[in-house]
Formats: structure tokens, C-alpha cells, sequence
């Protein structure tokens, strides 16, 4: 009996399994899995997969260690490189170019830009798409119109618009400044931000009147990145000047700094089009091309440029704002851009307007990153060393970290410094920061809101009073490193396996609070945050409601239609009987629309591409979000309220009568999760 039973106790656990798994992973566009396999879910805009992997192991310094001096020297550390990493990491084609003191110090194309046509990478030939590197060029826009006095950078934003206005529901402004620092409150949103083709594009000020998304933080109490708040941005200098912001992109900064093969334009002009690298996505071995992505945020995104054509926006920003005889910026202006404005702690790296703060080998760089889906790019300055770095591929990859890192060791490797003396912490001390934390940059105001389970860590304590940080093994394939945290300060800890420093902080919303309620910077050294999960709102608790209500709905599936048949041949009353049957009928209708729901909605996103929701949603998504509408509603609900109390009366056994009431606590229950989750209804 005990080897005939189990099969059936395997297949039932493997299917719960499935359904829980397909229930939470329809947010494809950000599940770190999938990116890293490169499957149909690849990641669109923005996305770091969320792997914990080992520290890049340090390179051999440059003979003379003296810093950046030989372009041959530095030509032949690069060469190598590439030839090492390029067919380890799926990358067809990269490029970089470095600045030094003014001046171009070396620029190279890799591989590349088209594999079907066997089209070379040049550096001042090929195009790439930069993706969020268009954010560095929307700010730069921006500070003009602030020098011109057209721009106030603490003024409400809704000052300078028309048509529509930011919903805030708080009392401090959404504001230039916060805008291109990301502490202007608003989050991720995924659905709808591109189109198949140039003439599907939606204007700028239209799209933004209808898919901005909502406030959350209070503005300037918290760095959460947004695509949108850039594209906002945009439009604002849009309005002010009068002119469509690529033309005044090109106009004011590609001109002057001689970009002649850079743009803003979807696609690029014929004369750039035919040297736009192709985007791949490597996938069952193979690189596959990805599709030109029409973005409807340009001013956060659209950007394509050249290596050489970077070296010169490079240059005018490592010369205050000066490219030969002209001057995009005034000395003032690029200090100010450059300056760190916000940190969540003054020793963890922050953000200027719109660069990014990196701090390691005990050097200050700011920069950006780009990714997109089919790109990969990032660009460095180091302005104490009047120093610039680009580099790009044609695949959405890692590359450039991996170059950045080996080029700073081999270069500018960390002095010997003490390290921070460790602060001994009581169990008790430690208790205050464990727990279950969730990056804060996840759709909060559509159906994909279940992603953000797929940004939950766990942090516990360790041996001999440390903290350690874990990834949920269920969400993390390749069984990523734990990170050891040491205290060195009162909300202050440095990792056991570099220099990086992690703190934590308190409700924004209440600053005398002593509630431990953010992570900051826990899995990266970059500026982010991780906002803490009440008990009910952790991965375990949200799948232990979900198998709960989807072993109760299959139970109504497998036996809505067997038990009134069973009891007509058992001779009961037909009168009664019919009753009976209507009843179970009412129960095995949400119960199979539920799980239709729950196991269709996914597994058709799955098949479909979830990525391709940057498009809108298609029709088969609103078909399937119209069932928990339907299981929901006050008719079925109260009849199967109804029942129950007729089932306690009537002639029905405690099993019978049990197991319809667990049927109808499921289905009340799953109405909240719906809610919660974003799923009852049309939130796109």
C-alpha cells in the first residue's frame, strides 16, 4: 500500500509545485533565473540580475602601478581581456574608448556588430544602443535650462507642466533635482513603455499623462531608480524649450561636441542606421537577434552613439563642461552636476544629478549604467584623475563590471589600509536588523507586482556577532554566495570579502523612530535600498496562502462534478439532490476558474514572451484577468456563502460539510490575495 500510495502523494506535490511556481513567475521581466538563461523573459530596461556571485578576482597590477600612462600597455591589457571574456560570457561584439587629460588615450571595436552579415566593430563607426546613458545626457539638458534661469531645480515640477500633473500625495515637491538624483518617490513600471514600430510610439506628453507612476516615497527621503522620472524630466525640457527633445539634444549637445553619429531618433537616421550594432540574446547556444525596441521614454533610453563619439561627451564633462572652444556647461554648473547631493549614509556611495557614485580602490568615480534588452553598456569618470571610461556590447551581459573592476586593480590597486576595528554586537543588537528585506525598485502599481518576491533577501544572524545576508534558494538557481556582515558602526557593517559597506535605516516616515526598516547597499556596492517585509508579506507566508487555496480549489475541481452522481446512485431525493448539485456546481466553477487563472495567466505569458508586455497588454491577458472578476463576484460569493449555511442544515456529512466550508474560506481568502497582489481587476 505504502509503494502504491506514493506515486500518487509524488505527482500531487510535483503539480502543487508547478502551479505555486507558474502562479508567481508571470513577472518574467525581472526574474533573475531567467535572465541569467537567457530565456524569453529577458530582462527589458534596467535590470541588474539579482545574483549574488563571488568578488572578481583581482588582476596582477600594471608593472610601474603608477596609473594610466601607455595606450599600447593599456591596448594589450584590453586585448586580452576581450579574447578571454568574449566567448565566456555570450558577448559578439563590444567597444570601448578611455579619456585622459583632455585628450582620446585609446578606443577599440570587438568582435561583431552584425554575426549574420560579419560586420567589425569600429569604434567611430559602429553604433550602440546605450539605453540608460541617455540619462546623463537628459540631466546635462537640464542644468543648461537651470543656467539659462529657466529651470528652477527646487520648484514642483508641476509647475512647468500642462495637460497633466504628478499625483503627490505628500507635502514635500517632486523636483528637478530629485528627479535626476531617483529621491523623487516614484518606482518601476514595465508595462507599455515601448512599441513594435515607429509609428506605434506614443508622443512623449501622452504617454507620461497616462503611465507615470505614482508617488510612493516621500520625495527626497529615498533613492528608488525610475525610468519614468527621467523621461519626465525630458518632457520638461521639452516644454521649456519649445523644441522636440531630440532635436534639442542634437542641437545643444551632440553639435557642440562634434557627436555627428550619436541620436536620440527611433531608429536612427539613414545615414546611421546601416552601422547600428544588431542586439542578441544567446539562447540554447545560439545568438538569436532581439527586436528594435521603439521606446516610449526616450529621454531615459533611446540614445545610440559611437565609442569616439562618448570620448567627447566624456571630455567636456572631465573639463567642467568644455570640449575644445566650446562649452556645453559652465565650470559652476558641471561642479554642481557632479557633486554627490544624496546618500542614505555618508560613507556609502550616493548619487550627483544623474551620475552615480562608486566608490572603490579607494577612488571616487561617477558614472552610469546602461542595459537593454540586446545591450550592455557603462560609463566611468574619474574626475580627481581626468579620467574617462566607456564601454558597450551587443548583449545584455556583465562584461563591462568585469573590465572596470581588473582595469582599477591593474591600475589603481587598493593601498593597504587598516580595516574599520569591529564593534562586538549582543544577540539582542543583531535582532534589531534581521529579517526579510525587498529591493524597493519593483512595479508596486500594476499586475506585476508579484516580482518583487523575486527581490526578497533574507538577512540572519552569523557566528561570533555578524550578520549574514541569504537569497531565497527557491528564487535563486545557481545557489549564490552568502554575504558575511561585520559591525562597524552602530547601523554600519563592512562584508567579510571586500571593502564594501552595508547600512540600515529607519522609517523614512517617522526619522525619531528606532525601527529598523531599510538595508542599504546589501548586495552592491552601488547606491540602492531594501525596505523590510512585515511577517505576512514574506515569500513563505504568501505561498503557504496561495497552496492552501490551490489544493482546496483542485479538491472543488476533481469533485464538483463525482459527488451529486455519487449520491443520485446512492438514491437520494431528486428534489434534494438537484439542490446539491447546484451547489457543488457553484463551488467547481471557482474553484476551475481560479485555477485557470492561476496556472493559465503565467503559462501563456510564458509561451508568449513576458517581455513583450513593454508593448501593452494583449488581449489574452485582459481575457484571463476577467476570471477572478468573475470568481469574485457578489453572486457566486454569496451563493456560495448560501450553500454552506444550507449544507450545516441539510442531510450532509461532516466530511461533506467541512469540505465545503473550506471551499468557501478559500475563496474569501483569495479575494484579499488578489487585492493585494494587484490581480483583481485591470492595473496596468
Amino acid at each position: 500500500m505504502r509503494q502504491r500510495g506514493f506515486p500518487t502523494i509524488k505527482l500531487a506535490h510535483w503539480l502543487l509545485l508547478a502551479i505555486l511556481s507558474f502562479s508567481l513567475s508571470f513577472s518574467g521581466l525581472t526574474m533573475p533565473s531567467l535572465a541569467q538563461s537567457g530565456a524569453k523573459q529577458l530582462p527589458i530596461l534596467d535590470s541588474q540580475p539579482q545574483q549574488v556571485t563571488e568578488p572578481e578576482q583581482s588582476v596582477p597590477a600594471s608593472p610601474n602601478a603608477l596609473g594610466l600612462n601607455d595606450p599600447q600597455e593599456l591596448k594589450a591589457f584590453v586585448d586580452n581581456f576581450f579574447n578571454k571574456e568574449m566567448s565566456k560570457t555570450h558577448v559578439p561584439g563590444a567597444v570601448i574608448s578611455v579619456v585622459k587629460d583632455g585628450k582620446l588615450f585609446f578606443a577599440k571595436g570587438y568582435g561583431y556588430a552584425n554575426l549574420e552579415k560579419k560586420i567589425l566593430v569600429e569604434a567611430d563607426k559602429t553604433l550602440f544602443r546605450v539605453a540608460s546613458l541617455s540619462k546623463v545626457f537628459t540631466a546635462t539638458a537640464a542644468m543648461q535650462l537651470y543656467e539659462r534661469g529657466q529651470l528652477d531645480l527646487d520648484a514642483d515640477v508641476n509647475k512647468y507642466l500642462t495637460g497633466f500633473q504628478v499625483d503627490n500625495p505628500y507635502s514635500e515637491p517632486v523636483t528637478a533635482a530629485r528627479m535626476m538624483m531617483h529621491t523623487d518617490g516614484t518606482t518601476v513600471r514595465r508595462i507599455g513603455l515601448a512599441a513594435r514600430t515607429e509609428a506605434e510610439m506614443q508622443p512623449l506628453g501622452d504617454y507620461l499623462a497616462h503611465q507615470m507612476p505614482p508617488v510612493v516615497w516621500p520625495p527626497g527621503k529615498l533613492y528608488s531608480y525610475s525610468s519614468h522620472s527621467t523621461a519626465l524630466l525630458g518632457y520638461v525640457v521639452e516644454k521649456i524649450s519649445g523644441t522636440p527633445f531630440a532635436e534639442y539634444i542634437d542641437k545643444n549637445i551632440f553639435q557642440a561636441l562634434k557627436m555627428h553619429r550619436s541620436t536620440f531618433l527611433q531608429p536612427p537616421p539613414p545615414e546611421l542606421a546601416d552601422n547600428l550594432a544588431v542586439g542578441y540574446q544567446y539562447q540554447s547556444g545560439n545568438f538569436k537577434p532581439v527586436p528594435f525596441l521603439y521606446l516610449n521614454i526616450a529621454p531615459a533610453a533611446a540614445m545610440s552613439t559611437t565609442a569616439t563619439d562618448m570620448a567627447n561627451f566624456m571630455i567636456a564633462h572631465l573639463l567642467r563642461g568644455r570640449y575644445e572652444n566650446l562649452r556645453i556647461l559652465e565650470e559652476d554648473t558641471v561642479w554642481l552636476m557632479h557633486e554627490t547631493h544624496f546618500a542614505h549614509h555618508p560613507k556609502l556611495p550616493g548619487t550627483s544629478y544623474s551620475f552615480r557614485e562608486r566608490l572603490e580602490n579607494n577612488i571616487r568615480m561617477i558614472g552610469h549604467l546602461g542595459s537593454l534588452r540586446g545591450y550592455s553598456s557603462s560609463l566611468t569618470l574619474m574626475p580627481e584623475r581626468n579620467i574617462g571610461i566607456f564601454i558597450a556590447s551587443n548583449s545584455f551581459s556583465g562584461i563591462h563590471e568585469k573590465l572596470l573592476s581588473q582595469f582599477l586593480d591593474r591600475y589603481f590597486p587598493a593601498p593597504e589600509t587598516p580595516a574599520p576595528k569591529p564593534l562586538a554586537f549582543t544577540d539582542e543588537q543583531l535582532d534589531r536588523f534581521t529579517g526579510t528585506y525587498r529591493d524597493v525598485e519593483y512595479p508596486r502599481a500594476t499586475f506585476l507586482k508579484p516580482s518583487a518576491v523575486f527581490k526578497h533577501i533574507n538577512i540572519k544572524k552569523g557566528h561570533n556577532g555578524t550578520l549574514v545576508i541569504k537569497t531565497p534558494g527557491l528564487f535563486f538557481l545557481s545557489n549564490p554566495q552568502n554575504i558575511t556582515l561585520i559591525p562597524v558602526g552602530p547601523q554600519l557593517f563592512k562584508r567579510a570579502n571586500d571593502d564594501a559597506l552595508t547600512a540600515f535605516g529607519d522609517a523614512v516616515e517617522d526619522e525619531a523612530s528606532n525601527q529598523i526598516k531599510f538595508a542599504f547597499n546589501p548586495l552592491w556596492p552601488k547606491i540602492g535600498a531594501y525596505e523590510r517585509v512585515p511577517w505576512y508579506e514574506t515569500a513563505w507566508v504568501q505561498l503557504g496562502l496561495l497552496g492552501f487555496c490551490v489544493l482546496v480549489f483542485l479538491s472543488a475541481f476533481f469533485i464538483w462534478p463525482i459527488r451529486p452522481l455519487i449520491r443520485r446512485l446512492r438514491g437520494k431525493h431528486f428534489q434534494i439532490e438537484r439542490q446539491y448539485s447546484r451547489a457543488w456546481l457553484v463551488a467547481g466553477l471557482i474553484g476551475t476558474l481560479n485555477l485557470v487563472f492561476l496556472i493559465g495567466l503565467p503559462l501563456s505569458l510564458w509561451l508568449y514572451g513576458a517581455w513583450k508586455l513593454a508593448y501593452g497588454v494583449p488581449a489574452f491577458v485582459i481575457a484571463f484577468l476577467c476570471l477572478p472578476l468573475i470568481t469574485s463576484v457578489f453572486v457566486l460569493i454569496l451563493g456560495l456563502l448560501l450553500y454552506t449555511g444550507q449544507a450545516w442544515q441539510k442531510d450532509w456529512s461532516f466530511m461533506e460539510r467541512s469540505h465545503y466550508s473550506l471551499i468557501t474560506l478559500a475563496a474569501l481568502a483569495f479575494i484579499p490575495f488578489l487585492l493585494y497582489w494587484n490581480l483583481l481587476g485591470f492595473q496596468f
